[in-house]
């Protein structure tokens, strides 16, 4: 495993994140995400990213697999502003009660005194930055998150984050935007404005939710199991790259993959980490066998001939309309 350092700051995480999102908790059985999390610790990554999913189960289901390592020796991501509890009026957002509220039944499931970063998953258009940027630096000055980060933020928000988090003596070191072959939204405004801040990249979906695998075909029914036939929220996710002219092009780049010796998911996963505003990929795993595989990424330079190749062959059903972020943002709290 290689490590890499997160925005400004003398922090080191694995380059392969392991996130635990709509699969623990939701869509796996406790004790094969405990399996999935062990095979992460024995396959060398230190870094481990949660949230609220499935209405904080996911952070629970991490907080026990995690029980027993030397907490020092792990790296603990969570997140806040999605809904809690019984979705009630502050039981969302950015504000100071939710933040304050939230951070503490985070170490309670995660079952630790700290995370080493405190990551605000969306934008809150309700709440002034002030608010959420003072809550944040009192979190930091408590001791119960050692960074700060966002989450699908553009790079105007971004830049005022930053500023404000200056002022107030902490630091702001991380956005984690999807990223990958198909989806590059984040490249014309976003990492440009984080190499200039000093804040990194760590990407979410860099399979596109399983598309660049391979395992969909065009004009095929999705596998059974897959998170194409999944009713809980996957389906709804993987929707608009599950097109005939985006299948068709990603099955072309399977030559690519046997040229650089990898598989399609570690050709995709080694294309993000070629982007060096990239400190992570954030890859998650419904079987241990999986994070075995995904790992096999870590370290490798693709050439430039398969970085054009690849370019060549996705050509224009790759997205890149950096009005996406705010687009896909929500225009309100979602209660």
């Amino acid at each position: 495993m290689d490590f890499r350092y997160l925005g400004n700051s003398g922090l080191k995480i694995s380059e392969i994140t392991y996130g635990n999102w709509l699969t623990h908790g939701s869509q796996v059985e406790n004790d094969i995400a405990s399996q999935c999390v062990s095979a992460a610790l024995d396959a060398g990554i230190s870094t481990f990213d949660t949230d609220v999913y499935a209405n904080t189960k996911a952070e629970s289901v991490l907080g026990e697999a995690l029980k027993g390592e030397r907490r020092e020796s792990v790296e603990i991501f969570t997140k806040v502003y999605w809904p809690t509890g019984p979705a009630g009026k502050n039981d969302v957002g950015l504000s100071r009660k939710h933040l304050m509220e939230s951070i503490n039944g985070s170490l309670t499931r995660l079952q630790t005194d700290y995370v080493d970063l405190y990551q605000a998953h969306r934008f809150d258009t309700e709440t002034p930055l002030e608010e959420t940027m003072q809550a944040f630096a009192d979190i930091v000055r408590q001791g119960k998150a050692l960074y700060i980060g966002v989450s699908e933020w553009t790079a105007e928000q971004l830049r005022a984050g930053v500023e404000l988090a200056r002022q107030m003596n902490f630091q702001l070191i991380s956005s984690q935007p999807q990223y990958s072959m198909l989806w590059r939204v984040i490249e014309d405004e976003v990492v440009p404005t984080c190499r200039e801040l000093g804040v990194s990249q760590i990407v979410w979906s860099p399979v596109a939710q399983g598309v660049l695998t391979g395992k969909y075909v065009p004009g095929q029914a999705p596998p059974q199991g897959s998170r194409a036939t999944d009713e809980k929220g996957g389906a709804d996710m993987i929707k608009r790259f599950m097109r005939d002219d985006v299948l068709s092009r990603v099955q072309a780049l399977k030559p690519l993959a046997d040229e650089s010796g990898l598989t399609m998911a570690q050709l995709a996963i080694a294309w993000v980490l070629q982007n060096d505003n990239v400190a992570a990929a954030l890859v998650g795993a419904s079987r241990p066998e999986q994070v075995a595989e995904n790992v096999k990424a870590a370290g490798v330079t693709l050439s430039p001939e398969v970085l054009a190749g690849i370019d060549k062959v996705l050509g224009d059903v790759v997205v890149r309309d950096p009005a996406m972020t705010l687009k896909s943002a929500p225009r309100q709290r979602p209660c």
